[in-house]
């Protein structure tokens, strides 16, 4: 283990208590700050400078907690800044990242992120405010400015607000990173350490290793996004189900309410209203004694409750409401003046057509919801009655249905806002745990596994000791995969060592076993020496200049290699089915016994193939195959057995081509003295495109003191 894994080990498991410790200061950081703006009635807010801090040290849990903390402290004096958690978590979210990216070292990318943070703090949070509370100005920080900007720039209230709000903000969030930027630079790298929010269940990953360790290639997708979404449809689901039970019974209720205060106004006029003047009243209106009294008992009850926007009294006859009390509007003087005057009559509306029989018969009518000429209103009808018990006249109030949907808005958004505070809250712990618990200790166990699998025999012992030293403790099924399969790995590392060690034993005695039945076959054919060998030799130089010349890369593997050579002893595999007068015959060869000698080639093809059924895994009898039956083909089509030219010849045959005529060139045989070095060359060359691969025949010149070298070995034999 590295220095730096074990700094990280030391602390990976003692910091815990020293993050939270730093995060309840990040908090007091952000409460002290806003404290200090009220105090001083400062222009600005400063209650998210101890989130950018924390969230840029230790990262985006402690962010997010001191963010979410921060706000519901504060709501516990004024709820509303319980509503704006959200904000303070984007930002804290926004602030790990652009640390992380190294942000706050640029001054541009400095400016960028304080603009992200304006838009964060003022533009989402007037929006906000505006669904929260409706368009007025109120009575925030930035009225003020507001105001001027509406008044002066803007005839939009909200749009007013909102650039308002940005124009502040731009200031708030700069002063915030600036403070933030300073007390970042004078923090010790050492403390850095300590006060990031690790929850390690294993041995600490140093950052290389873990930016390897969470981003694992998967087939689909990966665990992380997989438990990102599991906890994510599970806090929607339970968050979406309680907010719309919660806006349901908010809906009723509030609709109860405003019902209620409807009828009690509505009663409330009734009484106001006496019934037996009610006639006097429609014929003469405002002279009857009375009139004006009652007028202002109505205006006085109407002032009294806010949330009225009409109340009025009406007599209704088969042609409509006649007007008896119509309260409409206030002037600018704060007097109030009447809608229609007494005796007027109001056609009745569509949606009052169903009630219209049992309002002239006098009786109650339960409260109505309706959208017509007067907009959409809840209203409430109570009968006002004469001395006799009869219905002379209806009073009525309404309530905006507009103003009871703002409500269900605005309560809606501020149950929206603490959910999704509470949803990121929530999503940053579970990841947060999943990736040290879960993640982490499966990825790590992958790498390590992956190492062991492919590597050398001493990368591989040491991948084990490494696989040992990950040390995860989650304490649950992980921690038991991890220790079987530590047991397992630790296992297989020895059975891998001796399955190669036999493995090189078992290649040792093919190798050795055809080098046996070669020399059995070189061993009839008294004049071919060491041909065996040096041919070996021969296409292995070749080959490796094939190489380093850029030719065939594709096939020139090293296994290919290997095969090749390992297999070129077998060439000549077919001369043992060749007679012995015609195999060592001292002179030139007859045309028959000639066209015998050819079927060596079919023949060796033959005994190989006899041998690749027996063996599962052949691919070096493959090319064995190749070397014994075409090695005596030619590039213009001239040789034998079938007549093959160019690139129809198998590679490994037309380098065995080069290799073989030119040894029996360099070698003395019974019937002739062997050629010189320069005179053999001389010929291979001059076979160059005809008899021979031109690629094979450069390579074979390029290698040509390599090639000498192994000529004049046991030369003259």
């Amino acid at each position: 283990m590295d220095k730096k894994r074990e700094t990280l080990s030391r602390n990976g498991y003692s910091q815990p208590l020293i993050a939270l410790l730093f995060c309840i200061f990040g908090a007091l950081i952000n409460i002290g700050f806003s404290a200090i703006a009220v105090r001083f009635h400062l222009p600005v807010f400063l209650d998210s400078i101890g989130t950018v801090i924390t969230a840029s040290l230790g990262g985006y849990m402690p962010g997010i907690a001191v963010g979410y903390i921060t706000n519901i402290i504060n709501g516990f004096s004024d709820i509303t800044n319980a509503y704006y958690a959200v904000i303070n978590i984007l930002i804290a979210l926004f602030a790990a990242f652009f640390a992380r990216k190294g942000f706050f070292k640029s001054v541009p990318k400095t400016i960028f992120a304080i603009l992200v943070f304006s838009v964060l703090g003022g533009g989402l949070g007037s929006v906000l405010t505006y669904y929260m509370y409706g368009s007025s100005f109120g009575e925030g920080i930035s009225a003020p400015f507001a105001i001027y900007i509406y008044e002066h720039w803007i005839k939009n209230v909200f749009w007013a607000q909102l650039a308002a709000d940005m124009l502040i903000d731009v200031a708030d969030k700069t002063i915030t990173v600036l403070v933030s930027i300073i007390a970042l630079h004078f923090i010790p790298d050492k403390f850095r350490t300590i006060i990031h929010f690790y929850g390690w269940r294993q041995a600490p990953l140093s950052d290389e290793e873990r930016v390897m360790a969470e981003s694992q290639n998967t087939r689909r997708l990966s665990l992380q996004h997989k438990i990102l979404i599991i906890i994510s449809m599970a806090v929607v689901i339970i968050a979406s189900s309680s907010i719309g039970m919660c806006f349901v019974l908010y809906h009723k209720a509030i609709t109860a309410e405003h019902t209620s205060v409807c009828d009690s106004v509505a009663r409330l006029a009734a009484s106001l209203v006496d019934g037996d003047k009610v006639d006097d009243y429609l014929e003469n209106g405002i002279e009857v004694p009375g009139y004006t009294k009652t007028l202002n008992r109505l205006y006085a009850l109407f002032s009294a409750e806010s949330s009225i926007q009409y109340i009025y009294v009406y007599q209704i006859q088969e042609d409509g409401c006649h007007v008896v009390f119509d309260l409409d509007s206030e002037t600018d003087e704060g007097e109030y003046i009447e809608g229609a005057h007494p005796g007027d009559v109001v056609p009745f509306d569509a949606s009052f057509e169903k009630y219209v029989p049992a309002l002239l018969a006098g009786e109650e009518i339960p409260p109505i919801t309706t959208d017509d000429s007067y907009g959409w209103l809840l209203t409430v009808y109570i009968p006002v009655y004469r001395a006799d018990g009869s219905c002379a006249a209806y009073a009525a109030a309404d309530i905006s249905m507009h103003k009871v949907t703002m409500d269900e808005i605005s309560f809606l958004v501020k149950c929206t806002s603490l959910f999704l505070a509470f949803f990121i809250l929530i999503l940053a712990v579970g990841l947060w745990l999943a990736e040290y618990n879960v993640i982490l200790p499966i990825n790590t166990m992958s790498i390590s596994a992956d190492d062991f699998a492919f590597n050398t025999e001493k990368e591989r012992a040491e991948s084990v000791e490494r696989f040992k030293s990950l040390d995860i403790s989650t304490g649950d099924e992980i921690e038991q995969l991890y220790n079987s399969f530590t047991k397992t790995i630790d296992e297989t590392s020895g059975y891998i060592e001796d399955i190669q060690e036999q493995t090189r034993v078992i290649t040792k005695m093919q190798n050795g076993l055809i080098l046996v039945l070669a020399d059995i076959v070189e061993s009839r054919d008294k004049c071919t020496g060491d041909h065996i060998k040096k041919t070996a030799a021969y296409t292995h130089i070749i080959m490796k200049q094939l190489k380093k010349n850029g030719k065939h890369l594709d096939v020139l593997t090293d296994s290919y290699i290997e095969d090749v050579v390992n297999s070129a002893p077998l060439h000549d595999i077919g001369k043992i089915k060749i007679p012995d007068s015609i195999l060592n015959k001292p002179g030139k060869l007859t045309d028959e016994e000639y066209e015998i000698m050819k079927t060596h080639s079919a023949a060796g093809a033959e005994i190989i193939d006899g041998a690749m059924e027996l063996v599962s895994e052949s691919g070096y009898l493959k090319e064995a195959k190749n070397l014994a039956a075409y090695h005596h083909e030619k590039w213009n089509g001239m040789g034998y057995p079938e007549g093959l030219k160019g690139e129809e010849i198998p590679l490994s045959a037309r380098i065995m081509a080069v290799a073989d005529v030119f040894d029996a060139l360099v070698s003395r045989r019974s019937y002739k003295e062997p050629f010189t070095f320069e005179k053999a060359m001389e010929i291979i060359i001059e076979g160059k495109g005809n008899h021979f691969d031109p690629d094979i025949v450069d390579a074979f010149v390029d290698a040509r003191d390599q090639v000498r070298y192994i000529a004049e070995q046991n030369s003259g034999k």
